[in-house]
């Protein structure tokens, strides 16, 4: 009996490191883009792939036949949600302890390619661009009507596309003679 339980703790095991291999890539770099952290450090992503991957090792046996990627793509997108809003907001400027409020971009310095954004937009735009994911699927994710999520996608696509004031060229100055 004892011999069969292992048998199939290591069976279990290696499937998952197998996934692990295969997908731990992506799901770190879809996690990078959450948090907008700089790709070669990303310490707060790696806590939440490792949240995720921890969850989905968890429920490994009850997955029967469900999509192992899919499952720990919404452990992670679940996590970031309900971490995102209490964890990474930044602090007002002249105002210790003081943050700024939930709709202004957590990482206003543009971190990473999606610091420019807030948590909810950069949800979104992981789901539905770099995941490609229905629209409606995102809506029922992130508990909004697919309306919203179309529009909330939209916004974030054009403040991606825009040129932040910081990065603007500077036009050079006119000598008058």
């Amino acid at each position: 009996m004892r011999e069969r339980t292992a048998a199939r703790e290591r069976r279990r095991d290696e499937e998952f490191e197998s996934f692990v291999a295969g997908a731990a890539g992506r799901l770190l770099h879809a996690a990078v883009l959450l948090t907008a952290e700089p790709t070669g450090d990303s310490p707060r992503a790696q806590r939440l792939l490792l949240a995720a991957l921890s969850r989905t090792y968890a429920h490994w046996d009850r997955l029967r036949g469900d999509d192992p990627y899919e499952h720990t793509r919404q452990e992670l997108a679940a996590h970031f949600a309900h971490s995102a809003w209490r964890h990474h907001r930044p602090q007002l400027p002249g105002r210790p302890g003081r943050t700024a409020g939930a709709g202004r971009p957590s990482n206003p310095a543009g971190g990473g390619v999606l610091g420019r954004l807030t948590p909810q937009e950069r949800l979104i735009v992981v789901l539905r661009l770099y995941e490609g994911i229905a629209e409606e699927q995102v809506a029922a994710a992130v508990g909004l009507p697919a309306e919203r999520v179309r529009a909330i996608c939209g916004h974030a696509t054009a403040t991606l596309r825009s040129t932040p004031p910081e990065a603007a060229p500077r036009r050079p100055e006119v000598a008058t003679s």
